[in-house]
C-alpha cells in the first residue's frame, strides 16, 4: 500500500510560518498569508477525511493550520494595535519622532 502526500500539507506549513513572521509588517501579510493556509487546509482535510489510510502527511496539515491560526490571531491584535496608535496620536506623528514623544507626554499629562 502506497500513501501519498497530501498536496497541500507543505504549503499550509509554510504559509502558517509565514503568517507569523507576516504579523510584524503591520499585520496585513500576516493575515493574509493566514487566511490562504486556512483554505487550502480545508481543502486537504477534506481529502483525508474522505480516505485517511491513503495519505500519509496529515500531521504538516495539521501544524500548518495551528501556526496559520496563531498567525492570524497575532496580526488581528496588531492591527488593532496600530489603529488605536493612529487614532490616539495621529498619522503625523507616526512619520515624524519628536512629534511622536510630544504627543506621548500630552496623553502621560507632563
Amino acid at each position: 500500500m502506497n500513501q501519498q502526500k497530501l498536496p497541500n500539507a507543505t504549503a499550509v506549513l509554510v504559509l502558517g510560518i509565514v503568517s507569523i513572521v507576516g504579523c510584524c509588517c503591520y499585520g496585513l501579510p500576516g493575515l493574509i498569508a493566514g487566511i490562504i493556509a486556512l483554505v487550502l487546509y480545508s481543502k486537504d482535510a477534506k481529502l483525508y477525511k474522505a480516505n485517511p489510510t491513503e495519505y500519509s502527511n496529515y500531521s504538516n496539515l495539521n501544524t500548518g493550520r495551528i501556526l496559520a491560526i496563531i498567525g492570524i490571531i497575532m496580526s488581528v491584535l496588531y492591527v488593532i494595535y496600530v489603529i488605536v496608535l493612529i487614532s490616539t496620536v495621529g498619522w503625523e506623528a507616526m512619520k515624524d519622532p519628536q512629534l511622536m514623544q510630544e504627543r506621548i507626554k500630552d496623553l502621560m499629562g507632563q
